[in-house]
């Protein structure tokens, strides 16, 4: 794997944590998708993973205000 997609991937799940945290929502299962590293990707994956209802409902929120921005 060329060394940029690695720092990419790395770079861009940070990104979103910050982006996140920033809006009061954390996802304990984010980063970086390893099987996609192995796999026949053109780039790796972010794992978005698993959350509860009410991260899932705050994340909701958190968008849809963006989106009437």
């Amino acid at each position: 794997m060329h060394s940029h997609l690695h720092d990419e991937v790395h770079d861009c799940t940070e990104l979103l944590r910050g982006a996140l945290r920033d809006n009061g929502i954390t996802l304990p299962s984010l980063g970086v998708d390893l099987p996609s590293f192995a796999g026949t990707y053109a780039t790796p994956l972010v794992a978005l993973g698993n959350c509860n209802t009410a991260t899932a409902r705050k994340l909701a929120e958190v968008l849809r205000r963006a989106a009437t921005r």
